[in-house]
């Protein structure tokens, strides 16, 4: 029991980074012998806070630092690179293009990406919300049935 509870709380917290988030939780509960379920509920969860988190994060540390040279050059070069990534699909089909963006499980398609977008395109933070959730869980749906199935071929 006690090696299991080191290995959910290792899944939240590759879940809820921004170089894990749900589609590396999920796997490595999964290596670790962690039930499916539950390494899809810790990771989703961890997943899901993201944006409300990561949210206000932003808007605190735009507020009090963006007088900071250093600080404004890197919020510029990671609004350019969210923007470069998301315009299109953003642009097109608004929060439902969010959704799709976040829900695609690879690299820098996640919830991270899809917050900096929100705050970049200035998108209503209720369907910010509904539509950064919806890809995340739908993500990791996608990543539970591919583990559960490569599991199977082990």
């Amino acid at each position: 029991m006690k090696l299991m509870l080191y290995e959910i709380i290792s899944i939240f917290f590759i879940s809820i980074s921004p170089l894990g988030e749900a589609r590396v939780g999920i796997p490595y509960g999964l290596v670790n012998e962690v039930p499916l379920i539950l390494s899809f509920s810790v990771a989703c969860g961890a997943n899901l806070l993201v944006f409300p988190l990561f949210y206000e994060v932003i808007s605190k540390l735009n507020y009090f630092f963006w007088k900071n040279r250093t600080y404004k050059k890197g919020a510029v070069y990671l609004s350019k690179r969210a923007k470069r990534k998301t315009k299109s699909s953003i642009d097109k089909y608004g929060a439902w293009g969010l959704m799709v963006f976040v829900m695609i499980p690879l690299p820098v398609t996640g919830a991270y990406i899809g917050t900096i977008a929100v705050y970049i395109f200035n998108i209503s933070y209720r369907s910010a919300f509904y539509a950064i959730s919806v890809g995340v869980v739908i993500s990791s749906i996608l990543v539970s049935i591919a583990g559960y199935y490569s599991n199977l071929l082990i």
